[in-house]
């Protein structure tokens, strides 16, 4: 029976001591400034990222790996006699998973399973620990990646950003509604449905209000929530990060909470001070 490695790419978000208990692969994305490109977490950090943004006032593009860096991650894996899944970040916000695809034909059939996540980030991470336990336990990449594909209608991952600004950079709202959420100091509650990024509340008023009112979501959910693992994600906001997990625990029975901080590709497009909720049910 085949060995089945779990890869993701670095829009996961995963810790580094998740990565190295359960040997899960990771493909970084790349964050373009300028002067030049940059593998998201192996050559920048979000801290530099916010601070050439700061200095800058303009925010860098991010970019898909290409096929031939799938490639270059899969193949020894493969030639190692193993199998493959690969979680990628939602097909609707980036090429990664066609791209994925792509490099998964360059295989024999059946050997690289790529499954569209349809989230980001902790939601991702959520998916990726479903599938390494599966692994773990001697399931076959096809089931794997089929559990995968039923699993991802079930997670949920909310958002609240400190700024409009980034949005408004990088194309997500307009001028004016940049210009009127900052006199108002509206802060979106953002959503992914569907595997996209969509409002689902302003709350006008301090951060800590929209904070308050995705916990209140999250609570209305607690029974139903998958109790094995839930993530809260963040971009330098570590008292909002910890306002939650203190409230999730004192309020839910989930037997782990992890918090994560949120990579450069996730920061380039919400910015910094920006927390989510991620869980499944």
């Amino acid at each position: 029976m085949s060995i089945v490695k779990i890869f993701s790419d670095s829009t996961s978000d995963l810790p580094q001591g998740w990565k190295d208990t359960y040997d899960i692969g990771i493909v970084p994305l790349y964050v373009v400034f300028e002067d030049g490109t940059f593998k998201d977490g192996v050559e920048i950090t979000p801290e530099e990222v916010y601070h050439r943004v700061a200095a800058d006032g303009a925010l860098p593009k991010t970019a898909a790996p290409s096929p031939a860096d799938f490639i270059a991650a899969f193949q020894p894996v493969i030639s190692g006699g193993g199998d493959i899944v690969y979680i990628s970040l939602s097909s609707s916000l980036s090429s990664t998973y066609q791209n994925a695809l792509l490099a998964a034909g360059e295989f024999p059939e059946g050997r690289v399973h790529v499954v569209d996540s349809q989230t980001l980030c902790g939601g991702i991470a959520l998916l990726v620990m479903k599938a390494v336990r599966a692994a773990a336990k001697g399931h076959t990449a096809a089931d794997i990646a089929a559990m995968v594909e039923q699993s991802r209608a079930r997670v949920e991952s909310e958002f609240v950003v400190d700024t409009l600004d980034y949005l408004y950079m990088g194309g997500r709202c307009s001028g004016m509604q940049n210009f009127i959420g900052s006199l108002l100091k509206i802060r979106p509650v953002l959503r992914l449905i569907d595997g996209a990024i969509v409002p689902v509340a302003r709350v006008r008023g301090k951060k800590e209000k929209a904070v308050e009112q995705m916990l209140r979501h999250a609570l209305a959910n607690a029974d139903h929530m998958d109790k094995e693992l839930l993530i809260v994600a963040h971009t330098l906001a570590e008292e909002d990060a910890k306002f939650l997990e203190t409230a999730l625990r004192e309020q839910t029975r989930v037997q782990e909470i992890a918090v994560i901080h949120a990579g450069c590709v996730i920061g380039s497009h919400c910015g910094p001070a920006t927390v989510g909720l991620m869980y499944m049910h």
